[in-house]
Order: structure tokens, then C-alpha cells, then sequence
């Protein structure tokens, strides 16, 4: 179950100004799959109850045919 703890708008409408934000607690694992950019592109979400199928999940996304080749972003916080 997610929980919306705090969500915040910047005052603009209209589908080209606006902007929301949402700070959620999670209590699933989620799988995210974007084509394109950020801007654009095409976004796909799934939810998952454990760790396991989520990882399931990342590996058949990594399997299907794509342009160029998988490399894991490593966060350097």
C-alpha cells in the first residue's frame, strides 16, 4: 500500500505548466520502464509484494530486444 505523506503543485494549469510532486511511502517494491525521454517518453509501472518478483521482472525487461546494451547506473551518493 502507498501513502501520499506530503504532495505539493506549482499553481500552474494547464497541461504544459503544471507540475505536481508526491513524496510516497512505499510498502510494495515497484518496477519502473521508461521509452524515451523523460519529456516524451513512454512510461510503464508495476507493483510487486516481494523483492524476488520484482527482480523477475527487471530480468525480462533486460531480456527483450533493445537498442544498445544494459549497463546498472551506480549511485554515488
Amino acid at each position: 500500500m502507498d501513502q501520499v505523506v506530503r504532495r505539493w503543485w506549482n499553481g500552474a494549469w494547464g497541461r504544459l505548466a503544471r507540475r505536481d510532486v508526491w513524496l510516497v511511502r512505499h510498502t510494495r517494491w515497484t518496477v519502473v520502464a521508461r521509452a524515451g525521454d523523460s519529456e516524451t517518453g513512454k512510461t510503464l509501472r508495476w507493483e510487486f509484494d516481494s523483492h524476488a518478483d520484482a527482480q523477475d521482472m527487471v530480468d525480462r525487461l533486460l531480456r527483450a530486444p533493445s537498442p544498445g546494451s544494459w549497463r546498472e547506473h551506480i549511485r554515488q551518493d
